[in-house]
């Protein structure tokens, strides 16, 4: 049923239920953890700020990785929505904007001002030199923490879910291919001298891989820098339509991405703040559509100022810098992760990344991906819409009855799993068919 005005009222004013000695004891290793990375950060003694950093990824990552089990896998199983909007972390409050400005924080000193970070970048040159046989910089520390973050609350994500085999897989793939492929390969083609090179990101997210300048960088180190180059090129112009026909986009953004990875486990207690009104989508539209183009016809003009002999002058590598600013640092790092307890977690991904605009017209237009409903068996709890970190109002479709065959749409499966009635699905069909042949679909069913 439909819930009244009065009850959310009832609901906005319950106690919430009080924390206990066990979990309490869980979050106050996590705050020591803290404390013990801002000393880390300000403590101009080498040894001393190290030790300071292992002791503070040591009760950072045991304090999470204890209450994930405590909070999530000690009761029943299943899909809780664990007062997420009475919380001030997680529904717009105090703690949530202080987050807010601590993420956006650290963001603006990373891109800008890595200087005020020179600390805790010196505590990692033991490990960067073990993994890349170099010092490490700004980005070896941005590297660490991101993957850290992916690992720590993807074990969370694994208890929380532990009761739908697709959204274990799921995890269980985007830790996978943070650590594999986007922390510990990079690193480990450094110590042999190869350049570094990121397997899972591609043309159009990774944009300079496909640029003159990126292409001549990665060629001059021989038969490898041309396979870099030809995986790259293939991946992105033949592999992706391809997979993205028969898989829908979900096969990137929602089981390779790292930026996906770090949404779906890191922003995973914000998913529900997303802004499902017309008028976001609308905002969604008219920004990362126009983004894809930008960065089309950076790519475009670039290749012509190659061919030609430069005769566009810096036009081509003014837009390059001004991409890289404006949508490549502020955009995806500072607005995308910095503003998840705020406008939810894929911001980035809704708004500004030109492979899920990419991704999203083939997923509209040619794939056989889509979510059926079946509006029978729909309670309209609205269990789904609140799940959906993309702004889709799930239940709308789910009353009628109708698939959803959406650009936007990452394929997390959230809505099938929280859906208490299996009334969705995420199925392949081999056509564009309407409801009327769901029988000929091949279901995925995300709720066990």
């Amino acid at each position: 049923m439909e819930v009244t005005s009065d009850h959310s009222f009832a609901l906005a004013q319950a106690p919430l239920p009080v924390t206990d000695a066990k979990e309490k004891a869980t979050l106050a290793a996590v705050a020591l953890g803290l404390l013990a990375l801002l000393g880390a950060a300000f403590d101009d003694d080498g040894e001393r700020a190290r030790l300071s950093m292992y002791v503070a990824l040591g009760l950072i990552s045991g304090g999470t990785l204890a209450w994930a089990w405590y909070k999530f896998g000690q009761g029943e199983a299943g899909v809780k929505q664990n007062n997420l909007w009475l919380r001030a972390s997680t529904s717009r409050g105090a703690i949530a904007w202080v987050t807010g400005l601590v993420l956006t924080g650290f963001y603006v000193l990373l891109y800008w001002f890595p200087q005020y970070l020179e600390n805790l970048i010196r505590t990692l040159d033991p490990f960067s030199q073990a993994l890349r046989n170099r010092a490490a910089d700004q980005w070896f520390l941005y590297g660490t923490f991101y993957t850290l973050a992916v690992l720590l609350m993807g074990g969370r994500a694994l208890w929380k879910y532990r009761h739908s085999r697709y959204q274990l897989i799921r995890t269980l793939s985007v830790m996978f291919f943070q650590l594999g492929f986007a922390f510990l390969l990079p690193g480990l083609l450094l110590f042999f001298q190869q350049p570094e090179f990121y397997f899972s990101y591609f043309w159009p997210l990774k944009y300079d891989y496909l640029f003159p300048g990126g292409v001549a960088d990665l060629v001059k180190n021989g038969g490898l820098g041309v396979f870099m180059v030809f995986w790259g090129a293939i991946m992105s112009l033949v592999a992706t339509p391809i997979l993205t026909y028969f898989y829908g986009k979900r096969w990137y953004c929602s089981w390779v991405c790292g930026c996906g990875g770090l949404a779906e486990t890191a922003g995973d207690p914000y998913r529900h703040l997303s802004d499902k009104s017309r008028a976001a989508w609308r905002w969604e539209v008219r920004l990362v559509y126009p983004i894809l183009a930008l960065i089309v016809l950076i790519t475009v003009l670039l290749w012509v100022n190659q061919l030609y002999g430069s005769f566009l002058g810096e036009i081509g590598n003014s837009l390059n810098k001004f991409y890289g600013f404006a949508i490549g640092a502020v955009f995806s790092g500072v607005v995308g992760v910095g503003f998840y307890p705020i406008m939810g977690n894929r911001v980035w991904c809704r708004f500004g990344c030109p492979m899920a605009a990419y991704l999203g017209l083939l997923q509209k237009h040619f794939s056989r991906f889509r979510i059926t409903t079946n509006g029978g068996q729909c309670i309209s709890c609205g269990n789904c819409s609140n799940v959906c970190e993309m702004g889709i109002d799930v239940k709308q479709y789910a009353q009628r009855g109708e698939p959803i065959i959406r650009a936007s749409c990452v394929g997390c499966g959230m809505c099938s799993t929280a859906c208490p009635r299996g009334v969705l699905n995420l199925e392949n069909a081999p056509e564009r068919v309407g409801i009327k042949h769901r029988n000929s679909f091949t279901p995925i069913r995300c709720g066990y």
